[in-house]
């Protein structure tokens, strides 16, 4: 008897991550897609990078090409995908919603840490959840036969980017923080996030924390003193300061402190999609008047509309709004979102924009080359 229960045990843990990632990180199914040949051979000349992706909260080898998800390294091979930021969300508030949340709600991680047999010292410790996802990717860039590189610094951007030029296959990683209460409240652990690998810190996520209050938080709080002290580390130490999921005020707040490029990773426009998830406008003009960049994200709550079609629409308003300069893409893959193309398929956005009437010169800025351009003035 203690055999079969140990064994229904073990079948659960081996069964249930696989089921749940099934039910909410979707790809409707729209394909396959039509792409022209002139399509084809623009897309495989574009740097292509995105600003935004969770594969590594889920249970599985991102070295292998999967039936489950959005991203792997094989898939983004396949879309041509130079850049990838791998994004550890470490706390995630049970029922969460775009109008408000409960900074002590149930939190859906602490319960998938566990499920998925993560290590024992995460299961209470946002800060080790962040520590233990830099270790899974950097096992899967040892384990990727040289398809996938860590970029820490802006050497190690241009190395990528050379190498690409000359026909590599090759992706470059970037590790991110989505709320910065990985931190713990410890302004030295940014250092120990720093050493980990982690160059783009997200101040927060779905909840109020000791950083600010949150754009889906109880109230519209600007930043703390911490907070303050976190964002000034930040512009400091060369690294990247995302924006996304910050509450209007702590948005105010950075952008009177900070002489830097700001960036929002995934996110939509509102006044071409009014959902609380979309920051106001004038707030989208001020953060690309930094020099920074809006990341258009690839699902139906931020675009009102998820096809490549409404993606591109999304993007040229964005254009319309802050400029081709200050628009790029944040797909949210692998957050728990419902998509129409998962990133192997990415060349139907490229046909989506020339659909619409962008220019080569405007779809190359948008895909990949805005991206660029902050990560060279961040990265040390």
């Amino acid at each position: 008897m203690v055999v079969v229960v140990l064994l229904g045990v073990a079948g659960v843990f081996a069964f249930l991550p696989g089921f749940y990632e099934n039910r909410v990180n979707v790809v409707r199914d729209m394909g396959p897609f039509s792409i022209s040949p002139e399509t084809q051979t623009l897309h495989e000349s574009l740097i292509i990078g995105d600003w935004h992706a969770d594969p590594l909260l889920w249970k599985r080898d991102l070295t292998e090409r999967s039936d489950r998800g959005h991203v792997d390294i094989p898939r983004l091979t396949e879309g041509n995908v130079a850049l990838q930021v791998f994004t550890a969300v470490t706390k995630s508030p049970a029922g969460h919603n775009y109008e408000e949340n409960d900074t002590d709600a149930w939190d859906n991680i602490t319960t998938l840490s566990v499920v998925q047999l993560w290590p024992v010292r995460t299961w209470n410790s946002m800060f080790e959840r962040a520590v233990y996802q830099a270790e899974k990717l950097a096992e899967f860039a040892a384990a990727s036969d040289g398809q996938l590189r860590i970029l820490r610094s802006e050497e190690d951007l241009e190395k990528l980017l050379s190498d690409k030029s000359a026909g590599q296959s090759i992706v470059g990683g970037i590790l991110g923080i989505e709320g910065a209460h990985a931190l713990e409240g410890d302004i030295a652990n940014l250092q120990r996030l720093q050493d980990a690998g982690y160059r783009l810190i997200g101040l927060h996520h779905f909840f109020d924390n000791d950083i600010g209050g949150s754009l889906h938080g109880i109230a519209d709080n600007g930043l703390t003193d911490f907070g303050r002290q976190v964002v000034e580390e930040v512009v400091a130490r060369g690294l990247i300061l995302d924006l996304a999921h910050s509450s209007q005020q702590v948005v105010r707040d950075v952008l009177e402190i900070t002489e830097i490029p700001l960036v929002i990773s995934h996110t939509g426009i509102f006044s071409h999609c009014e959902t609380p998830r979309n920051l106001p406008d004038d707030l989208m003009v001020e953060i690309a008047a930094s020099g920074g960049v809006i990341g258009i994200g690839y699902w139906e709550d931020v675009t009102c509309d998820d096809s490549p079609d409404g993606v591109a629409a999304t993007i040229k308003a964005a254009i319309d709004l802050v400029g081709e300069d200050s628009v790029s893409l944040g797909s949210d893959y692998d957050g728990t979102v419902v998509v129409s193309f998962d990133t192997s398929d990415i060349s139907a956005l490229t046909q989506a924009m020339l659909d619409i009437g962008l220019s080569e010169p405007q779809i190359r800025k948008v895909m990949g080359e805005n991206m660029v351009r902050v990560l060279r003035d961040r990265l040390n």
